[in-house]
Formats: C-alpha cells, structure tokens, sequence
C-alpha cells in the first residue's frame, strides 16, 4: 500500500501548488520598492484555505544553469583612486540552479604587488587589514586555484551549464580583465560571461538599484547580511536576492555581451 499512499500524496501536492499559483498570479512579482509583498501572498493563500507554509512549496520554473557562480572582488583604493587597482579578496559562491541553495564556496585573500601596503580608506571601506593580505598569493596563482576547484566542482564538464553573478558589470568587464592585462595573464573563457545582478533586478521589479544591494534587499524586504564591501558578505546577500526573485518566478539570462 506504500506505492498508492505516495502516488496519492504526490498528487494531492501537486493540487495544492497548481491551486496557490492560481491564487498568488500576478502578486509573483510586485511594483517596486513595495515591501508589503511576503504578507499580501500570505494572507491571499490564508484566504484562500492554505497554511502560512504554503509559499514556502510553491515551486520556481526551471532555471537556464545548472549552478550560478557569485562573485564579488575587493581590490585595493584609495582617495583620490589609486592605479591600478588590484584585487584583494576573491569570493566565489556555487548556487545550485534547481535549489538556488549554496553547494560550495571558493575564498581567498590575494596579495597585491604594485601597491602593496593597504591604505586606511580601504582597510576601512573593505574591513580587509594588512594582515589578511600580507603573504597570501597573488593573482596569479589565485586564478590557479580558481580553475582547479571549478574542476572539482564538475564546472568545467561541457554538459554542465554555469555563469557568474556580479553585482555590476565592474568585476568582469573592468577589475579582472585590466588586472590580467596589466600583469600580462590571461583570462579564462568562463570569466567572460555573467548576469549583472542590477540589471536582472531591474527587468524583474521595474525599477534601478541606484544603491545596489542595499535597495534591492530593500525592495525584496530582506535584511542585509554581514558587512557592506565584504566580498564574502555581498555575494551572500547577492545570492539570497537571487533565490527571491526565483521563488518569484524570475528566470535568470546573461546579461554580458561576448568579448
């Protein structure tokens, strides 16, 4: 009897989603910067016979990527800007595209060779300080490592479709690719396309992040995780966006053009 209990649960599960997408519809999504949508959902599936756990079920359509890589440099500056930049914390989550749920995390600090000592205004904008750099490979040898736990990872099987994630097109467009050429590296293939977070955020609620992450976790009502300008702390909150706007029903595209 276990088979057609299952069966039975199954379908009634699948009853109850199909009725609340019906009731939520066009709440999906709401204009921007209304905070009010997480309980304007509840109470019309409440409303409607549902547990205040309902949401939480109703499934998201399938994502374009197996896994979404979020990535948020820091890099050495300075009031006025120094030059060049260089990139001093390397973060990079692994998001499952069916989940959105994070499955492995790649961190380092990088050493920074043409301006090596970190100014007062980047120790404070960063929370980086001199210690966390001093010794630590450089680039180089960071991307080294990047390309080895992407194979781990299973990133860099063909069958396997990822992109990265930014919060701007700054981190790929100009930080990566200007270090790279400056000291004469390459930059892998995978570096060359993303999704500019802002832009998907903007196709999805209809409005621009003027302030970045702090509007859209604003405009989503989600709190704000960690310290501002960690990179570690902002692909987090970058991530979390992202499994909001999913659960909403937002199907995530690159937003780069190819080099």
């Amino acid at each position: 009897m276990l088979a057609p209990l299952q069966t039975g649960a199954a379908r009634f599960s699948s009853y109850l989603l199909s009725r609340a997408r019906k009731v939520l519809g066009s709440h999906l999504f709401s204009p921007c910067g209304v905070p009010e949508f997480c309980s304007i959902s509840t109470r019309k599936l409440a409303a409607h016979g549902f547990g205040a756990s309902m949401a939480a079920m109703v499934p998201f359509p399938p994502q374009r990527y197996h896994y979404f890589l979020v990535l948020d440099f820091e890099a050495t500056c300075d009031k006025p800007q120094i030059h060049p930049q260089e990139i001093i914390e390397f973060p990079i989550l692994k998001l499952n595209g069916r989940t959105m749920e994070i499955e492995s995390t790649f961190h380092m600090y990088v050493q920074p060779v043409v301006h090596p000592q970190l100014t007062p205004f980047c120790t404070e904008l960063t929370g980086i300080i001199q210690a966390m750099v001093d010794g630590q490979p450089r680039l180089q040898q960071v991307l080294e490592r990047v390309d080895e736990w992407m194979a781990k990872e299973g990133l860099l099987d063909p069958n396997v479709k990822s992109i990265f994630v930014t919060c701007g097109d700054w981190d790929l467009k100009v930080m990566l690719p200007g270090q790279c050429h400056y000291l004469g590296l390459p930059v892998a293939d995978y570096f060359k396309q993303w999704i500019n977070l802002k832009k998907a955020y903007s196709f999805a609620m209809g409005c621009w992040p003027k302030n970045g992450l702090l509007d859209m976790n604003k405009g989503l009502s989600l709190q704000h995780i960690g310290r501002p300008h960690s990179g570690i702390d902002d692909c987090k909150n970058i991530a979390n966006i992202m499994k909001t706007l999913a659960y909403r029903g937002f199907i995530f595209k690159q937003t780069s053009k190819p080099f």
